[in-house]
């Protein structure tokens, strides 16, 4: 969305667009930030703890410790929410127990934060310049995965790091550092594992064999510490887990078929759009970055728990198309706040699949977006070869 676009009718619309965003990204800052600044209790970050504290003991890591375990209560929803991350997260939880609770999430606050700092910066250098540093820079900390991040002392900024700087190494043909970076990202969050799995598929190897072999080497380290009982429990969990797919800000495939009442139709979608991706990336070879787009897409559309807050991954996805209407309208609506969605808890079926599905609506029409441009790339390069 060039801010110089001219005073062509579309130049005009991004104009448009552009200052809508930035009036509804002030007004979701302006919103949010008094919620992060209450204190509100240590919500996820209370897991983390307790799954650290359970390991430290020789506990199951995986298991419920009120108060620490936090308990999630809205109209027609009630679950806890203990850890769900990989065995490697037990080991490294430890370390949050170093002080007390309540300077420890402030210490992980500021970590969170730094993080995302560095993340946009390196993301803003490479896609923006002039006005639009300030749109992009205004929007990107207006989102809601980030704020509803901050708000539960989740760990996923560092990792949105560590995706973007493994995004950029690919785009300058450093295949080592990016693979390393995929396999830190995938240790902690496998349902990323998408991403070297569709680069092989296309023929890029080398990123993708350092990344699973750096996960695999990541994952043997809580093996030999804990055992593989770790693994059994953590498992466990995750296979019996379903019932949370149809919480409001979870935006995959599954999410909406559960809001739908056809939680079937969810794994069906979801295995249909991986398919059809190996189908198509060991086919048409595509250029490594296209691959990238569509697997960090797929890594949420297909997981059968896509929250908001991964939607901070497709930060350099939309900025590479920060051009294209369809960017306009994803980047507008992940801006809502997630109170304003969580609203929609008790409301009527149809109103849920809505207005409260809104972020998983807006990732089907980047889907549908990545579509349309990888069509009109393969004409191009058709109509170059002629």
């Amino acid at each position: 969305m060039k801010l110089s676009a001219g005073r062509s009718p579309l130049g005009l619309l991004y104009f448009a667009a552009a200052i809508g965003i930035a009036l509804l990204s002030a007004w979701a800052i302006r919103a949010e930030f008094p919620r992060i600044a209450s204190d509100h209790g240590l919500w996820d970050f209370g897991a983390f703890l307790a799954s650290g504290r359970a390991a430290a003991a020789e506990l199951d890591p995986y298991g419920i410790y009120p108060p620490l375990t936090p308990h999630v209560i809205f109209p027609g929803f009630e679950a806890w929410n203990p850890n769900l991350n990989p065995p490697i997260s037990a080991l490294l939880f430890q370390v949050l127990d170093l002080v007390e609770p309540t300077l420890s999430f402030r210490i992980w606050l500021a970590v969170s934060i730094a993080s995302y700092v560095a993340a946009v910066i390196l993301l803003l250098r490479r896609y923006s310049s002039g006005l639009e540093v300030g749109l992009i820079a205004t929007w990107a900390f207006a989102l809601a995965g980030f704020w509803d991040t901050l708000y539960l002392g989740q760990i996923y900024t560092p990792l949105v790091l560590a995706c973007i700087i493994a995004w950029l190494r690919l785009e300058k043909g450093d295949h080592l550092v990016a693979g390393i970076m995929i396999g830190l990202l995938i240790s902690m969050k496998p349902n990323f594992a998408v991403w070297p799995v569709l680069l092989f598929l296309a023929g890029h190897r080398t990123p993708s064999v350092v990344a699973i072999a750096t996960a695999v080497v990541i994952a043997a380290v809580p093996l030999v510490i804990f055992g593989p009982g770790i693994y059994l429990d953590w498992l466990h969990l995750v296979a019996t887990d379903g019932g949370r797919a149809v919480f409001l800000t979870n935006a995959s495939f599954a999410g909406l078929a559960a809001r739908a009442g056809i939680p079937a139709v969810g794994t069906a979608l979801a295995v249909a759009l991986l398919l059809s991706l190996a189908a198509w990336a060991f086919f048409r070879r595509p250029p490594v970055i296209v691959v990238s787009e569509f697997a960090l897409l797929a890594s949420l559309q297909a997981s059968p728990l896509g929250w908001i807050h991964y939607t901070l991954f497709l930060l350099p996805v939309l900025l590479h198309h920060w051009q294209r209407p369809w960017t306009c309208v994803t980047a507008a609506v992940l801006v809502i706040p997630v109170p304003v969605i969580l609203g929609y808890f008790g409301a009527p079926r149809l109103a849920q699949l809505g207005a409260g599905s809104v972020y998983a609506w807006a990732l089907v029409l980047l889907l549908i977006g990545l579509i349309d441009a990888e069509r009109e790339r393969q004409s191009a390069a058709h109509a170059f070869l002629r």
